[in-house]
């Protein structure tokens, strides 16, 4: 902040800050806002992995991790979910152009995208399922379970949040409450790239050894 006379004391004598209050702007309010729900998610999260840590190896006689993950399964979802949130990134830049049709465009792949994630996920899990691997067989499928697919739950909400917000776009164009969103979702979106990382490296990664 630059710095003012003070008006007293010495000649050239300054204040390092604004004393008066100018309100804040409301995309910065409700970034601020965002930021703290997903401080609580991430204490979700965290809870979740330590209840998988804790239950990793109460598996009741059943099936362990080592027999039922598949890394470069996993991998392909990893790679699809990195390129949705690269999409997404290109349509905040389309965002700064003030373009609608990049917006959207680009919001469109990372929905697909996403929503290819969410396929194979669907696909493995109903796979568990009919071999009878559920969550009530053991400690350990119940933590599994709980995990990924609460993640999954986050990454199926962003996507239908994706779809809300290009309907705004092309409504509304680029209003304060619709670029604040849009920078709600693009965090949210991340998060979720930045969460299954963690669960990529904890399942099914060390769950393979």
């Amino acid at each position: 902040m630059a710095m003012k006379n003070s008006g007293a004391g010495s000649p050239g004598s300054v204040v390092l800050w604004d004393e008066g209050y100018h309100g804040h702007d409301v995309i910065s309010t409700r970034t601020f806002g965002f930021w703290l729900y997903m401080l609580s998610d991430a204490m979700i999260f965290a809870t979740l992995f330590a209840a998988y840590a804790v239950l990793a190896s109460h598996t009741a006689g059943g099936p362990t991790a080592q027999n039922i993950v598949h890394p470069w399964y996993a991998f392909g979802e990893t790679v699809l979910v990195f390129s949705s949130v690269l999409a997404f990134g290109f349509s905040m830049t389309a965002l700064k152009a003030a373009s609608r049709p990049g917006v959207i465009g680009w919001m469109l792949l990372a929905l697909v995208l996403g929503a290819g994630f969410l396929g194979l996920e669907i696909h493995e899990f109903v796979g568990l399922a009919m071999r009878g691997i559920v969550p009530a067989r053991s400690a350990f499928l119940s933590s599994y379970w709980a995990l990924v697919l609460t993640h999954g739950l986050h990454m199926a909400l962003g996507l239908i949040w994706m779809l809300v917000m290009m309907y705004q776009v092309m409504r509304y164009g680029f209003s304060t409450d619709v670029v604040a969103r849009l920078l709600s979702l693009k965090y949210f979106w991340l998060f979720q790239a930045v969460m299954w990382v963690c669960v990529f490296t904890v399942i099914y990664l060390h769950g393979a050894i």
